[in-house]
């Protein structure tokens, strides 16, 4: 039997969210660079991004047919491997095969590791001992921005230290993270939400459920309103705003990430006295002002505090969401995870995908602006949930036989 608790299963979740941070904010501090080296077109650096999202959309997609009987312990070993791999072939393959493909294929095993954990790494905590599960999430999630922090500092000190030029040195020493953290998830107990008679059976029951429907629409705003910003602030801060790559990085990506994160720790340590619903209504407003001032201000000053204003926002969307989830519906287990992670996913990609393609149009200021759409969804999807009645008791779903 295993000697660690479940306190350092809960760790090494929260290391894995770490995990999906660097997995997702690594590659973006390297956008200008591989524009100069390797004459990518913000085409193409668009198109990275929607792979990467396109690719753990389809894992969300398929991880219910697979991860009930692989086991979780097996599935969270593959995502870390995967990361990993990524993370150790992205310097490497550009330079054996024509650099675009070599990109590609290093995003896609990031891609897979990335949405397996989003996947798995929530219902292991959801199904572990103990209360106040809302808290736990909201930490949880906090270590995704702690994880994007530590990912702009250490890599701007890096680049400052020993040049951008020196990035693939960077990303073997990323990759180290998730696999040692795969080898601490050998050891640890594991608890899985109960395992339903039939996926399909589940799936068909959410489907006929209305609220699951406005569930999706938010966790697709939630992913779409954070990444359209997290995505395109480090290419907008050296580009459109005119300030250096390690100003815009550590003033702009790293508040970013900063206050999205103290949004969820405060959430996680006094989210019991909070409404959810009324707190992401506020996120949603600021977040809507945030969008507003980078979008039109030509002060790079106001840019950067736009950036900052958009964590701070923006940190309660995806957590609370998944969190009003686990308390409407019970016993969604496996499925309705992965399709809230499909939908947040979605989401991640549509955001930076529309800023991406607006921008190419026009302008990267008003790619990032055209993304002010998605706090507003999330406004009309707290809307609709006030108008789904809520029944005395918690839905709890049936397996179709």
């Amino acid at each position: 039997m295993s000697k660690l608790t479940y306190r350092a299963t809960v760790a090494a979740c929260f290391v894995g969210y770490a995990v999906q941070a660097i997995v997702i904010n690594f590659l973006p501090l390297l956008f200008v660079t591989m524009e100069r080296d390797y004459g990518f077109s913000v085409g193409q650096i668009t198109s990275l991004i929607t792979v990467n999202f396109l690719l753990q959309l389809f894992t969300d997609l398929t991880s219910p047919l697979y991860v009930d009987r692989l086991g979780y312990r097996r599935s969270v070993l593959l995502a870390h491997i995967s990361a990993a791999a990524g993370l150790l072939l992205l310097p490497v393959l550009p330079e054996v095969m024509p650099p675009y493909a070599g990109v590609v294929c290093a995003v896609l095993l990031l891609a897979l590791g990335g949405g397996l954990i989003e996947v798995l790494i929530n219902p292991i905590v959801e199904s572990g001992p103990g209360e106040n599960k809302e808290k736990a999430i909201s930490l949880l999630h906090s270590f995704y921005c702690w994880g994007h922090m530590g990912v702009v500092l250490l890599s701007t000190l890096f680049f400052t230290l020993f040049g951008i030029g020196n990035w693939k040195i960077m990303s073997i020493l990323w990759a180290l993270v998730p696999a040692v953290n795969a080898v601490v998830f050998t050891k640890t107990p594991i608890s899985v939400p109960p395992r339903t008679d039939s996926v399909g059976g589940t799936v068909k029951t959410l489907l006929h459920t209305p609220v699951f429907y406005i569930l999706l629409l938010m966790m697709l705003a939630a992913g779409a309103a954070e990444q359209t910003v997290s995505q395109w602030a480090s290419a907008f801060a050296e580009q459109g705003l005119g300030v250096s790559k390690t100003v815009g990085d550590l003033t702009g990506t790293m508040l970013f990430a900063a206050l999205m994160g103290v949004t969820r720790a405060l959430y996680g340590k006094k989210g019991d006295k909070l409404r959810l619903e009324s707190a992401m209504a506020g996120g949603a407003a600021m977040c809507i002002a945030a969008y507003l001032t980078i979008g039109l201000s030509s002060s790079a000053r106001l840019g950067l505090l736009g950036f900052a204003v958009c964590g701070l926002g923006v940190g309660i969307f995806w957590p609370g969401s998944i969190s009003l989830a686990a308390a409407r519906i019970r016993n969604g287990g496996t499925a309705m995870y992965a399709l809230l992670a499909l939908a947040g996913d979605l989401g991640c990609t549509l955001g930076p995908t529309l800023a991406g393609a607006v921008g190419a149009k026009t302008d990267l200021q008003t790619g990032i602006l055209s993304g002010i759409v998605f706090p507003v969804l999330l406004l009309a999807g707290l809307a609709g949930m006030r108008k789904v009645k809520k029944s005395k008791k918690d839905t709890k779903l049936q397996s179709y036989k």
